[in-house]
């Protein structure tokens, strides 16, 4: 008992991993949340191209502030909120195919980071943590930042619930009810940029559709209800994000990946496993028919 007790309380004796923790808890929970109407709208490549399309503003960021934290953050944020309202833009009118659109900006914004990088000498140590997280290097000002804008995210969603949950199953029935379905289509857009970019010290660039996707399939495997999707995606991001960073205190890992290995493993209990959904219950079913 007293060596189980030991191994859960060793990690949290240094304070920059009881940071990491309540910095991964938060982004797990706000991604996860987020993350259901990525799911739910099939915007996973949005999220994935967004991610990647942030890096010419943390190019910026760190050029502009000689290689501090709080500008990449900024410059990142205001990329990756205009590249998000562009791509809405782009696709008004069905002029171009969404997916195109994606693709485009995608393609170019991370042409034009990578541009930008490569013009500092020593970016491959600077700007590594933006690629792959950095959960351990959180300070007390990045938490408070995660916390704010996670805070924010989680109370807008929850104030426009149900316009974000007519929008998400009904269009028709949303132009009906004569909601705004553009303001809300730009707001929904602009809640899943800025989570990505809270999102990034954590798991960074490369990994970050992870966090916004996994949790959010691991509840849709196992629930119909968007409310309880909601619930069971934040309580597996916020797992996956505790379990991660204990794995990578003893097995001496990537935090980043591995926060993102733990919300994968639960994803595929979750697709094996699932009562209603799962490959097992399906396997059963068809051997008894």
């Amino acid at each position: 008992m007293n060596s189980l007790l030991h191994w859960v309380l060793d990690p949290l004796a240094y304070p920059f991993m009881v940071r990491g923790m309540l910095a991964a808890v938060t982004v797990g929970i706000v991604c996860a949340t987020v993350g259901t109407y990525v799911v739910l709208r099939g915007m996973a490549f949005f999220g994935d191209a967004l991610a990647h399309a942030l890096l010419p503003g943390v190019a910026v960021g760190y050029l502009i502030g000689g290689g501090a934290q709080r500008p990449l953050f900024w410059w990142g944020m205001l990329t990756a909120v205009l590249t998000s309202i562009g791509i809405g833009f782009l696709t008004r009118g069905k002029r171009i195919k969404e997916d195109t659109a994606i693709g485009v900006f995608f393609a170019g914004m991370f042409a034009l980071g990578i541009a930008l990088i490569s013009t500092v000498h020593n970016y491959t140590v600077d700007l590594t943590h933006f690629l792959f997280g950095n959960v351990l290097g959180v300070s007390q000002a990045d938490l408070w930042l995660t916390a704010i804008f996670g805070g924010l995210i989680i109370l807008i969603v929850l104030a426009f619930y149900k316009e974000f949950l007519v929008l998400s199953f009904d269009p028709i029935l949303a132009s009906t009810l004569r909601l705004p379905h553009g303001l809300l289509h730009y707001l929904l857009l602009a809640l899943i940029a800025i989570a990505i970019v809270v999102s990034l010290q954590t798991v960074g660039v490369a990994l970050m559709v992870a966090m916004l996707v996994t949790p959010a399939a691991t509840a849709y495997l196992l629930t119909r209800r968007l409310p309880v999707m909601m619930l069971i995606g934040a309580a597996a991001g916020a797992i996956s994000a505790v379990g991660g960073l204990y794995l990578s205190y003893y097995v001496n890992v990537a935090s980043g990946a591995a926060i993102v290995l733990v919300c994968t493993f639960l994803f595929i209990l979750a697709f094996l496993f699932a009562p209603s959904r799962g490959l097992f219950r399906s396997f059963t079913q068809r051997r008894r028919a």
